[in-house]
């Protein structure tokens, strides 16, 4: 390998991560450096730009250990055999990097993925050995998300835990029969199995911390994963129905989705054209119908066609409440909040305003109307006092008259 200097390496290995789609930085703890003592801090308004629930934008030095890597995943670009551009950092070239972007105000943690060279072990502890160096070394409070690898020892997961705020392992692919045919030497059981102890570890540390306030904290952000969309023959209900096992099983606090990108000297086993990018956005919308609307996974499926996918000109609660119309109209004035979440075009904020409001007079339509975006969407599933649907809940074309129009953008609009 060529020798390449930091500048040239930062481009390459900043690029090679852009793949990764699970670098959100909610649910940490609070730390900072007000009083003198350390560097860094997890919070403040904002390179990668997640954004918590608060809609912070959290700025996120998101790289790779190395894009060099043993495995031959066909769905990758960094596979073995892929004609790409290779560098490497070493651990002390990363923990300069994040001490320096974070000085000159550009970051507030770091993403840390990485290829596996040599084996899983060396590679896992390269990466912690960066995680331990910013927290021991520099006293570096701010946000710390590392990517794990599944065949690495135990050990060496449960030390990038204790040093970051959150952990990842990705499952790569919604089905077995997928990973088997597109990553042969990754094995589904061996990552289930190391997020099982993840899971076991974040239980057991805040036991602890109820007893012992001294005890460690262990990736108090908790885990998530990712899966790819879209290079292998899963359906939707697939990926539902396998994101629904994964949050009940591990307790995980998100499964990404990221849509397959045709990649340079892709293999003969890859579709030749990516999915619709609509499809990554319908699946993240049925996984906060699963997280924050109480749907269950059937529920969700139930939306999909005969074909098991997700529509894509509407969102999946439209979908699902045009296939059970026995459901509605609902009453906003006198309807539980469990029925009032599965009304199309009302979010959970929404919800929580009619409901505050409803304890002092009744709601008419046009106070519905200030909540929502859409009161047409709307319109068809409630009763006011002053407004109901009659007959327009169960009209044929009741598709054709809420779903979104469709229009063509502008490429230079102002």
């Amino acid at each position: 390998m060529a020798q390449l200097d930091l500048q040239a390496k930062l481009a390459i290995l900043a690029d090679a991560a852009k793949y990764d789609a699970s670098c959100a930085s909610s649910g940490t703890s609070k730390r900072d450096s007000r009083g003198g003592k350390g560097v860094g801090s997890t919070e403040g308004m904002g390179i990668c730009h997640a954004y918590a629930p608060d809609g912070r934008c959290i700025s996120l030095l998101k790289i790779l250990l190395t894009n060099s890597c043993i495995f031959d995943c066909h769905y990758c670009i960094n596979r073995k055999s892929s004609n790409v551009r290779r560098a490497r950092f070493t651990a002390e070239e990363v923990v300069r990097l994040t001490l320096a972007f974070y000085k000159r105000n550009y970051i507030e943690g770091l993403f840390l993925s990485s290829g596996i060279i040599r084996s899983s072990n060396y590679t896992m502890e390269q990466i912690v050995e960066v995680a331990r160096s910013l927290r021991e070394d520099h006293d570096f409070r701010g946000y710390i998300h590392l990517k794990t690898i599944p065949d690495a020892d135990p050990e060496l997961v449960r030390l990038a835990g204790v040093h970051a705020d959150r952990v990842s392992i990705n499952v790569e692919l919604p089905t077995d029969a997928g990973l088997k045919r597109l990553a042969p030497e990754k094995d589904g059981g061996r990552i289930e199995g190391a997020m099982a102890d993840v899971k076991a570890s974040i239980v057991e540390t805040k036991d602890a911390r109820k007893r012992f306030k001294s005890a460690p904290r262990f990736a108090p952000a908790g885990q998530s994963t990712q899966m790819i969309v879209g290079a292998d023959a899963a359906n939707d209900c697939d990926i539902v129905a396998r994101s629904s096992t994964l949050y009940d099983r591990f307790k995980l606090r998100r499964v990404y989705y990221s849509a397959f990108s045709p990649i340079p000297d892709a293999s003969a086993v890859l579709p030749l054209q990516r999915p619709p990018l609509m499809r990554e956005h319908r699946l993240y919308q049925s996984d906060w119908l699963m997280r924050f609307y109480g749907f269950k996974p059937k529920e969700v499926m139930a939306a999909a066609g005969a074909d098991g996918m997700l529509p894509l000109d509407i969102d999946p609660k439209l979908a699902w409440a045009l296939k059970f119309r026995e459901s509605f109209p609902v009453d906003v004035n006198r309807a539980p909040r469990d029925m009032l979440l599965r009304v199309p075009g009302l979010g959970t904020k929404a919800i929580d305003r009619i409901l505050a409001s409803r304890r002092v007079r009744s709601l008419r339509l046009e106070d519905v109307a200030r909540l929502t975006v859409s009161v047409a969407k709307v319109r068809p599933f409630i009763v006011t006092i002053d407004w109901r649907p009659t007959l327009l809940t169960d009209r044929a074309d009741l598709r054709a008259l809420i779903a979104p129009k469709r229009q063509q953008l502008e490429l230079f609009a102002a």
